[in-house]
């Protein structure tokens, strides 16, 4: 079975096909830059070719017209066609309060999903952009829903409300609902295999450390807690998002440089985090460099974004009661030794014990932490991609044999 795996964000889609259920990755590429005349366009078959060209490309529907019209004109070289496509998988933000497992799309769905789109303004239009898109141009292809929230609604009411009137919190569906769910999933299935047992039967804090940025109390197979909240922007201090803040600075800065609500929300999600703070790059290689040749204000991001990284994951071990096990993915934490190496320092009364040598030298994924380190480090590479097309596959071949024996039913009849 072939599944198509798609995300669609403001200005970009990202694809893949991959055969299953072995997941074996046959096409993958993106389109950037949406809405303009020098939109880009690349095309990978695996092991085979890559392409990239520059072109306009009007929305997600024409881009994903411009995709599919690639590889139809492309079956020659990959043993399958465009219509031995079964399923797509969408990888959708926010779920809100009543999805939180994987769904075969229908209209209840998706209407259910333009009913809270205020909950993710910047996410879920463009996922449904994406989802329209395919009903039109793949109109007999089912459609599945991976939600990135639906990870975390374990969370216990403690843990996700805020302290808001309740009557308004529950008017306008304000609590904590947590992202980079699917990144989790992947991250907690890579890490078992460094791992004496299942990873529900440990204790776990995952630190997925990319231009986004979420960290999460893993308890024995349960999110029970994340820093991301209401919105992407809350939790640790990102590439572009100022994290935790006191929401009165907000509201001061607001009146003295007389912001509107848009301008004040692209100061705090857009303009601020490590690029704020360093006043030089949202890119933490860049930021790692400057500081390393003196830049006093590229050191003060580093030592800032680390401080807060560090007190995530002994705030999370305190609510578990201890620490079992500790992960770093994401761009940054899967390639930024130093950020790994800051982080973790002078954590070895909690048991937290780097190899320094290992830390330096991992390649991809591998275990950092001392031979008899009580807590165990382990970098690995996270792949939401793999998780959404699992979910797909599953749902769709669950679907299949509940018709077939529909049908062999009736047939008996």
């Amino acid at each position: 079975m072939y599944i198509l795996v798609l995300n669609c964000g403001s200005s970009s889609i990202k694809f893949q096909i991959a055969s299953m259920p072995d997941y074996t990755v046959r096409v993958k590429g993106a389109i950037g830059r949406i809405g303009y005349d020098d939109a880009e366009f690349k095309f990978e078959i695996t092991r085979l070719t890559a392409e990239k060209q520059i072109l306009p490309i009007a929305d997600h529907e024409a881009g994903i017209h411009l995709f599919l019209t690639h590889l139809k004109n492309s079956q020659n070289r990959l043993g399958f066609e465009l219509k031995d496509i079964s399923a797509v998988g969408h990888r959708v933000v926010q779920g809100g309060e009543r999805h939180n497992v994987s769904v075969i799309i229908d209209k209840s769905v998706t209407d259910y999903i333009e009913s809270i789109k205020d909950l993710a303004p910047l996410h879920n239009p463009n996922h449904l952009h994406g989802i329209y898109a395919c009903q039109k141009l793949l109109p007999e292809v089912p459609q599945v829903i991976v939600f990135d929230n639906g990870f975390h609604m374990t969370l216990p009411r403690h843990a996700y409300l805020y302290g808001l009137p309740l009557e308004l919190a529950e008017k306008y569906k304000i609590r904590r609902y947590g992202f980079h769910g699917i990144a989790f999933r992947s991250m907690a299935a890579q890490s078992e295999a460094y791992l004496e047992k299942s990873f529900d039967q440990y204790r776990i804090v995952n630190m997925m450390l990319g231009s986004g940025t979420t960290a999460n109390a893993l308890f024995y197979g349960n999110s029970i807690d994340v820093s991301t909240g209401f919105t992407p922007h809350e939790g640790l201090i990102q590439s572009t998002r100022a994290g935790d803040m006191d929401a009165a600075a907000l509201l001061y800065l607001m009146k003295k440089e007389g912001l509107s609500v848009q301008e004040a929300d692209a100061l705090i999600n857009k303009k601020s985090g490590w690029f704020g703070l360093s006043g030089i790059s949202n890119d933490m290689r860049e930021i790692y460099e400057a500081a390393e040749s003196g830049n006093t204000r590229a050191l003060d991001t580093m030592n800032a974004v680390c401080h807060r990284f560090k007190k995530y994951i002994g705030a999370y071990a305190a609510e578990m009661g201890g620490l079992d096990v500790l992960i770093f993915s994401g761009g940054v934490g899967e390639n930024a030794w130093y950020i790994r190496e800051k982080v973790c320092a002078d954590l070895a009364y909690m048991g937290i014990r780097i190899d320094s040598e290992k830390n330096k030298t991992v390649r991809g994924a591998g275990v950092i932490s001392e031979e008899d380190s009580p807590v165990k480090i382990i970098v690995v590479s996270a792949n939401e991609e793999q998780i959404i097309a699992e979910d797909t596959y599953m749902l769709v071949s669950q679907k299949s044999s509940l018709e077939k024996s529909s049908l062999e039913k009736s047939d008996h009849s």
